[in-house]
């Protein structure tokens, strides 16, 4: 079925006629609006207010962050926010998103905050925030807290302002929780791992779950000293740790990003299994084990069509969403299925955590490898990909080349092209003012065609 804007971009850009939550929380420059000091400030206050409505006492709020240098900055101000409307805060330090879900709801809190810009260079950073029950904020929340901001924020009376303080063993909660969904009945013995953990929130935890589980561990990407967050290592750079992959003769690589919600995987020669592949891998077996809810996959427009291709073959379905994780457990919660992802590394699966984990997603692969017996590229292509082509075309801040006759001709004319052969997707970024222009097809002459074609046609409108 091909995609058009109507479809598949619809929901997403409803949702951006907000002015400071994007797709996943706020995020931009630091020292730029809206990631300053002053509107983390108001943001702690307006959320504070918002989870604090009914007046009592005993609020609380638990606070992680990555390795970013301006992570120190935003911690004070949002904590200082928090704290004048009366709510208590647990300062975790650097940790990984999936532990501020996990210790959300662990720990009894009203609300969590990841300050992150997930695999954004050092220069960003951004605020991610999380309901009681450890899921991410629905957009209507979000809206709520942002129309409380624009507004006076009451602020708690003097002897009713909120306390700070840190928790040293979060950190360990959630190692002890991500081991505890390794197979009981495997190991780790005998497999020589590369983590490559980006300089970012898992440079302890990563090395040290896999340690634990009796792996040899060869780490990367551990030194974080506030600006190499990123920086030529993680999931969005993979040459480094595909280099030590070979180099050491390791089994396998494990490559995540700065805040360890997402991950790519390494074979034994370094190659790399993107997420629709470890999410084929994933489904197949949870499937053959009758613990794949729904007999489905949720997974986002992004996502490549040998994937559908391959679980239509075994009688599985692909639900999909818009980009971005949050859709993804959106729908997966309203559907009732426990599995889905990004093709960029975000894996979620709910029978285990809250949002997308890289390390609990690497353990499961590892997992797969111990118990078949396969080496890492036996288990690393599960499907053949059908040939994907992306290209980003910016255009003027307030521009809608979309709305335009030409551009919406020119997509009419290529979604007929590719009718019975591939896909088409168009669709505005949630981040930046760029159009993205995405096709499929097995003919790579005509895919060729497709995307010039319409990228011309963005270009010109």
């Amino acid at each position: 079925m091909l995609d058009t804007p109507q479809d598949q971009v619809a929901g997403v850009c409803e949702t951006m006629v907000r002015k400071l939550f994007g797709t996943d929380g706020v995020r931009g420059r630091a020292n730029s609006f809206p990631m300053t000091a002053d509107t983390a400030l108001r943001l702690g206050a307006a959320a504070g207010r918002y989870f604090r409505r009914d007046g009592s006492a005993a609020h609380r709020v638990v606070i992680g962050k990555d390795t970013r240098l301006s992570g120190y900055m935003f911690e004070n101000a949002i904590t200082a926010g928090f704290t004048s409307t009366g709510m208590n805060v647990l300062l975790l330090g650097p940790v990984p998103t999936p532990a501020v879900g996990l210790l959300t709801r662990s720990m009894r809190a009203d609300v969590g905050v990841m300050i992150s810009a997930s695999h954004n260079p050092h220069e960003d950073n951004g605020i991610k925030f999380f309901g009681p029950d450890g899921f991410k904020l629905s957009d209507e929340a979000e809206s709520e807290i942002e129309a409380i901001m624009a507004g006076e924020i009451q602020p708690a009376d003097a002897g009713n302002i909120g306390r700070a303080k840190r928790i040293d063993d979060g950190l360990h909660r959630y190692v002890e929780r991500v081991k505890s969904t390794f197979p009981q009945d495997l190991t780790l013995d005998g497999l020589k791992v590369v983590v490559d953990c980006a300089n970012g929130a898992a440079y302890r935890a990563a090395p040290q779950v896999l340690w634990e589980l009796g792996a040899e561990v060869i780490p990367v990407g551990v030194t974080p000293d506030g600006t190499n967050i990123n920086a030529g290592c993680g999931s969005t750079d993979t040459r480094l740790a595909a280099e030590t992959v070979v180099t050491h003769g390791a089994d396998v690589g494990l490559c995540l990003d700065g805040d360890a919600d997402r991950i790519m995987i390494l074979d034994e020669n370094g190659r790399v299994a993107d997420g629709d592949q470890v999410m084929g891998l994933f489904a197949a077996r949870w499937a053959s084990e009758q613990r794949l809810k729904g007999g489905a996959l949720v997974a986002t427009v992004m996502s490549n069509l040998g994937l559908e291709r391959y679980l239509q073959g075994k009688g599985l379905e692909l639900r999909r969403t818009a980009v971005g994780d949050r859709y993804v457990v959106e729908a997966m919660r309203s559907g009732g299925f426990n599995l889905g992802g990004e093709q960029s590394g975000h894996i979620v699966m709910t029978d285990y955590a809250t949002t997308g984990d890289g390390l609990l997603a690497g353990l499961q692969f590892l997992a797969e490898m111990q118990r078949t017996g396969q080496p890492a590229s036996a288990l690393r292509q599960v499907f053949e990909p059908v040939p994907q082509r992306l290209k980003n075309v910016r255009y003027a801040e307030g521009a809608a080349p979309l709305d335009t006759v030409s551009v919406k001709t020119a997509i009419a004319e290529a979604e007929a092209r590719l009718e019975g052969h591939g896909r088409l997707l168009i669709r505005k970024s949630g981040t930046e003012p760029l159009i993205r222009v995405m096709a499929e097809c097995e003919d790579d002459g005509l895919l060729t065609q497709v995307i010039d074609d319409v990228v011309r046609a963005v270009e010109a409108a």
